[in-house]
């Protein structure tokens, strides 16, 4: 059975960093990604990763600000945020897919199966 569990949100100031972990189990050689759901705001889509790590993806919004990894195992998923600005205030969560899944872009939620419970970012002065 997939689990994946969050942690490393907080509240921080514009400017600051955080890491994200996502700690996984139950699969592999899956694709993983980080969406977010802020304050009204519908879930959208942050960073993705296949599962070699060879390819990497990004919403125009955290290109450059934000990394996408996981570590040789594959067990842990980790978003590295630096420069957040309040706009980056959102509750967090990790997914990752089903193989079988591959020709959904990564930049869909439909194409995600297992989901974390998510975590708070909250960027404010």
């Amino acid at each position: 059975q997939v689990q994946l569990v969050e942690s490393g949100g907080g509240l921080v100031q514009p400017g600051a960093s955080l890491r994200l972990s996502c700690a996984a189990s139950g699969f592999n050689r899956n694709a993983m990604a980080w969406f977010r759901e802020g304050p009204g705001k519908e879930r959208e889509f942050v960073a993705a990763i296949n599962w070699s790590s060879r390819s990497t993806w990004y919403t125009n919004s955290v290109e450059g600000r934000f990394t996408i990894s996981r570590d040789v195992f594959g067990n842990t998923l980790y978003l590295q945020m630096n420069n957040l600005k309040p706009e980056d205030t959102a509750v967090y969560t990790c997914a990752a897919d089903r193989p079988t899944s591959w020709r959904i872009p990564v930049q869909s939620d439909t194409r995600y199966d297992y989901w974390g419970q998510g975590t708070q970012v909250t960027v404010s002065s």
